[in-house]
């Protein structure tokens, strides 16, 4: 098996299908869909799924005792998933999506978050997949999972921001921050999806939706290409950044943009704006 590196964040469908089969390999998919796409993720990797796919449930492996949507579980928690997904300590972890990426970055991230850093996401994901002819399978999941493997969690605080330290940052600019979210939900012009939402923003930070860092088949832009993106949109570089979003999930896009150009610690603000927009903070419009 050809070595991947962590100098990248992404793997190719091309080392994917050569190495389908090994041991170590671990493919999940972390399909995500808002509800205004009416599509369900589960019943679709029911369907259809990279060959020896798991899923990984962003919604039901969370904090359920937050008000804000899909928070990071506990530790323990997140260690148990894994355990059941077959995922430890040696594992490969290739995360994928049904959009090409949306939704995979957020695996990789969290995964990150407790510890693991043998994580990387399939770039072009299950389209880029699907239009190569690599091998599929549908049917029954439930007796398909692999054999539990320990997994220990050990969480990196510095790669997360509470909702406090965004407060705190208004006054201090201590860190930049990137939205992910569209500019029309950025500027307020555009009705948020989740309903009882402000609109508007986090003052002084930065819109870049993260749907600018993907190429027409939803490929990652090359690093020069997205030094120039964030560039273009307010980064500086060698200052701390921090990325949000709607609900945590597209603001792991951005981290991973940023870590395709080597900044490698990115904190995801992971309450984003289904926290803040639901809160009385000041807010931009």
């Amino acid at each position: 098996m050809t070595p991947l590196t962590t100098d990248t964040a992404l793997c190719t469908t091309a080392w994917l299908a050569e190495n389908l089969s090994h041991p170590q390999v671990k493919i999940v998919d972390c399909s995500f869909f808002l509800p205004a796409m009416q599509r369900d993720a589960k019943a679709e990797f029911a369907q259809s799924r990279i060959a020896g796919s798991v899923f990984f449930d962003i919604d039901a492996v969370s904090d359920h005792n937050h008000p804000a949507p899909h928070m990071l579980p506990s530790p323990t928690v997140f260690a148990a998933e894994m355990n059941r997904l077959g995922i430890g300590a040696d594992s490969l972890v290739l995360a994928y999506d049904r959009l090409g990426l949306m939704s995979a970055a957020r695996l990789w991230w969290s995964l990150r978050v407790f510890g693991h850093d043998s994580v990387w996401v399939l770039d072009g994901g299950f389209p880029k997949w699907l239009a190569e002819n690599h091998p599929c399978e549908g049917g029954a999941v439930k007796d398909q999972l692999p054999p539990p493997m320990p997994f220990v969690a050990r969480y990196r605080p510095e790669l997360v921001k509470s909702m406090a330290e965004m407060v705190e940052n208004i006054e201090t600019n201590q860190f930049q921050v990137f939205d992910a979210r569209s500019r029309g939900r950025f500027n307020g012009t555009e009705a948020e999806p989740r309903p009882g939402l402000a609109s508007g923003h986090i003052p002084s930070s930065h819109s870049l939706p993260f749907t600018e860092l993907l190429a027409g088949d939803k490929t990652v832009l090359p690093p020069a290409q997205i030094r120039h993106i964030f560039e273009d949109n307010g980064y500086q570089p060698g200052r701390e950044a921090v990325v949000s979003c709607g609900s945590g999930v597209t603001a792991c896009v951005l981290a991973l943009g940023l870590y395709q150009i080597g900044v490698r610690k990115v904190a995801v603000y992971d309450g984003s704006w289904g926290e803040w927009g639901a809160s009385n903070n000041q807010i931009n419009r």
